[in-house]
């Protein structure tokens, strides 16, 4: 079984979700924005196997630490989608801008496109290409425990913020609606920021995107 467990990361109390495989014990670290001593130890104290990192986007408070994590654990990053290259390579800017921990830019082992897979131990996940707040953000979507890692396309009574560079609102709605609902409504989401929700509620009573 796929197992999680959200640690809030940086200033910016970002979401950062450890992804587990019980029957392997291999690992994935989704959004390590930063406080890479904190992650580490939430993986050592389950006794996993950190085997990956993927990214939804590239802002600095998901996409900061994992320059560094790779680099000294010999990790693979996964993510996101190819649009996002202008923010990886902003990364060392974005750093200093908001007051982070030096960042480093990278490139990632594998980019994603919609429709793609992932993988961690016995349990895959399915993703799906959500621009709007950025033009590569991505979504990791696992059916079989009805979770949905959705980064900043989506929170508990609001949508991500679309004024950054190459954000577009129309887009973002598009995304949401044409994208995460077909997942249905009982699919619980796991934001990039805030408490989780469901689909469901945010459909019903979502002051941006209620009644969709």
């Amino acid at each position: 079984m796929l197992h999680y467990h959200t640690i809030p990361v940086t200033a910016f109390q970002q979401n950062c979700s450890l992804l587990w495989c019980d029957a392997t014990s291999e690992a994935t670290l989704v959004d390590p924005g930063g406080d890479i001593d904190r992650l580490l130890s939430a993986v050592a104290e389950r006794g996993l196997s950190l085997q990956q990192i993927w990214l939804t986007h590239a802002h600095i408070d998901h996409a900061g630490g994992a320059g560094e994590l790779a680099e000294t654990h010999q990790l693979p990053i996964t993510g996101p989608h190819p649009g996002d290259q202008f923010w990886i390579d902003g990364l060392p800017q974005q750093s200093a801008m908001f007051g982070f921990p030096p960042a480093r830019s990278f490139t990632p082992t594998r980019w994603l496109q919609d429709g793609d897979t992932v993988q961690i131990g016995q349990e895959t996940l399915h993703v799906r290409h959500c621009p709007g707040h950025t033009p590569g953000h991505v979504v990791f979507h696992a059916p079989q425990i009805q979770r949905c890692f959705v980064g900043d396309v989506l929170f508990a009574g609001s949508i991500g913020r679309t004024d950054f560079p190459q954000g577009n609102h129309q887009q973002l709605i598009d995304s949401i609606v044409q994208r995460l609902w077909p997942m249905g409504d009982e699919t619980v989401f796991i934001p990039g920021h805030g408490p989780e929700s469901s689909f469901g509620r945010e459909r019903r009573s979502n002051p941006y995107v209620g009644n969709t």
